[in-house]
């Protein structure tokens, strides 16, 4: 069974950081492309990074909003996938959830909240 579960969201201040983290199981993770999504309220789920998998040389792509702030980054021997949030705004307040698209079909996480506030 194919799970992802997200942790690390917190309440920061404006330019503070954070990390989050999402650990995969049950399906071969370093074949696969994984991505962060972030969901705040009252908008629709945005991109905001995929790294590429091992296979693939693990690159990566931002959103314009995050790009130069966030750093998308795999451990394939821990099955885990990071996101390392700096330099945060309020706007960037929002539940964070992991993905990834196995046979054509996007499988979620649960979500971690991220609130960026004074």
């Amino acid at each position: 069974q194919v799970q992802l579960v997200e942790s690390g969201g917190d309440l920061v201040q404006p330019g503070g950081s954070l990390r989050l983290s999402c650990a995969a199981s049950g399906f071969s993770f370093r074949n696969y492309a994984m991505s962060w999504y972030r969901q705040a309220p009252g908008k629709e789920r945005e991109w905001v990074a995929t790294i590429t998998s091992a296979a693939a040389g693990g690159s990566t792509n931002y959103a314009d909003s995050v790009k130069g702030r966030f750093t998308i980054s795999r451990d394939n021997a821990k099955n885990t996938v990071y996101l390392q949030m700096n330099s945060l705004k309020p706007e960037d307040t929002a539940v964070y959830y992991c993905n990834v698209r196995r046979l054509g079909v996007p499988i979620w996480g649960q979500g971690t909240q991220v609130t960026v506030s004074s």
